[in-house]
């Protein structure tokens, strides 16, 4: 076995040992595997530890469909291991005469392994684990290792109390919310609160964080939180960007110089990793990190001591890392861009940060923060949104995530008047505004003592523009995709008074 994984595995016993969110638990041990194995979905099936008589999927980690072709299969599997008590390997299920070939024959499916979760001889769960790419296929290794896995993190799956109120219904944590508003973390979409119980369980974990996510998605805020909660909340916070920092100077900030050890160093300096001695350093963009300086992490890491730049004296220190990337380092790693030894190091304990479109459910809330915040800093007087210009904000994909949702109510708030109290879609930026009209275009607005005739000849309106925008208001195409002639869509413009607007 791999030393590597070896010391992965030690590592996730050790942290699973300190607990108590079962949750957290599922999530770390779906998240590690699939890592470590490169399966595409991780898949953790528990028995209901009541009745015996039912199976469900507890925690998926990775991509896969949640249709019920795949929710059959996957029950499917874990029935067979279940039954036979012993898992199996299969480099392509579609040729594998242990199984009833007909049900894979439209699934795009080709490597799986399975193994259960046993408890002095009794199964209490599954492990599955699928690949559908025909270049990654499982090994017999890469199943023993599987087996030895699941064989470490069974006995921390076993407690009949935190299993059972998984085959209930699920209840929200508003403490947890509240706890983390006053770090800047608002929401309270489903994804957001599992993102919550996960930086609450690192919180009281005092190991090596990785936070995985798109640019934007506040993880900077993330690691602060974790800092701010945990035991080392009364010792510094530091940060580097180590995609900001030249790959020649990038070493000096970390790990500091002695006076002439390179041209320009006119006096001793400290680095930001003894600046942060006791307390936690957030590496952002790590995967930016060059690869010499990678080794010298890897030093700090595994014995908690480094040497500055141009000297020879070892340093003993004591720092928590969190380190962000914008990139999964596990591809880079694959890609030969990122060392291996060192992403095992990090890879401690992982947490995904979710996308802006992944808790569209928050957009609202985030909104109104940022109107609040903005209208006090600029002594303005704005209060709300109007509704097509809410609409708007609710429907466009953030491809920047949460900053360039702030960055453009901050705008917004920029361009309203001071006296405005309901922003309206008339100061939008010019670079949204023919999306606008799009939206604007088939969103239906009630108007106080309208008629029910009135309000569908609003609506007719508003789709029939809608198809003329996205036709460049040629009436043919547009008659087209509405499926109506051009006399009719001729007709209904003229009656219901639709003209193009001035670019």
């Amino acid at each position: 076995m791999n030393n590597l994984k070896l010391e992965s595995l030690i590592e996730l016993a050790s942290i699973l040992a300190k607990q108590n969110d079962f949750d957290e638990i599922l999530r770390l041990i779906t998240q590690k595997i699939s890592s470590l194995l490169n399966a595409e979905t991780a898949l953790i099936m528990m028995i209901n530890p009541r009745t015996r008589e039912t199976i469900k999927t507890l925690y998926k980690e990775g991509e896969g469909n949640a249709d019920e072709q795949y929710q059959f299969i996957h029950k499917y599997f874990s029935g067979w291991v279940i039954d036979h008590k012993y898992g199996f390997v299969s480099k392509d299920i579609k040729d594998d005469s242990r199984f009833n070939q007909s049900l894979f024959k439209n699934v795009q499916l080709k490597s799986i392994m399975c193994v259960p979760f046993s408890i002095e001889d009794i199964v209490i769960g599954t492990l599955l684990l699928l690949c559908k790419a025909d270049e990654v296929k499982f090994t017999e290794d890469d199943f023993l290792f599987l087996n030895k896995f699941a064989n470490i993190v069974s006995p921390y799956l076993r407690d009949v109390n935190k299993l059972q109120p998984y085959f209930a219904a699920p209840f929200p944590n508003t403490i947890l919310i509240q706890k983390y508003e006053v770090c800047g973390l608002l929401g309270k979409s489903e994804r957001f609160i599992q993102l919550l119980h996960t930086i609450e369980s690192a919180v009281r974990s005092d190991v090596r964080v990785l936070l995985e996510g798109k640019s934007g998605t506040g993880k900077e805020l993330i690691a602060k939180a974790i800092h701010k909660n945990s035991l080392r909340n009364d010792k510094k916070f530091v940060t580097i960007d180590c995609g900001a920092i030249p790959a020649n100077l990038i070493e000096s900030e970390l790990f500091g110089h002695i006076k002439g050890a390179f041209t320009g160093a006119n006096y001793s300096r400290e680095g930001l990793i003894e600046e942060a001695n006791g307390g936690t350093l957030f590496m952002d963009e790590i995967n930016n990190l060059p690869f010499e300086v990678q080794a010298k992490l890897l030093r700090v890491l595994q014995e908690g001591e480094f040497r500055s730049v141009g000297s020879n004296e070892i340093r003993k220190v004591d720092v928590r890392i969190i380190a962000a990337s914008s990139k999964k380092l596990k591809d880079l790693v694959d890609q030969k861009k990122f060392r291996e030894d060192l992403f095992y190091r990090l890879y401690v304990y992982p947490i995904s940060v979710p996308t802006l479109d992944e808790r569209r459910e928050d957009i609202p809330l985030l909104t109104n923060h940022f109107l609040k915040k903005y209208s006090q800093q600029q002594k303005k007087q704005a209060e709300m949104l109007n509704e097509s210009l809410f609409e708007f904000i609710k429907n466009h994909t953030w491809s920047g995530n949460i900053r360039e949702l702030d960055n453009f109510v901050e705008r917004l708030v920029t361009l309203a008047p001071r006296e405005i109290k309901i922003l309206v879609a008339d100061i939008l930026p010019v670079e949204y505004r023919k999306e606008w009209q799009k939206i604007e275009a088939i969103s239906p607005k009630e108007i106080p003592g309208n008629s029910l005739e009135n309000n569908l000849a609003d609506f007719e309106a508003k789709l029939i523009r809608k198809a003329l925008l996205e036709c460049d208001w040629n009436q043919s195409k547009a008659a087209f995709l509405l499926k109506i002639s051009e006399p009719t869509i001729r007709y209904k413009i003229k009656k219901l008074g639709i003209s193009k607007p001035d670019n």
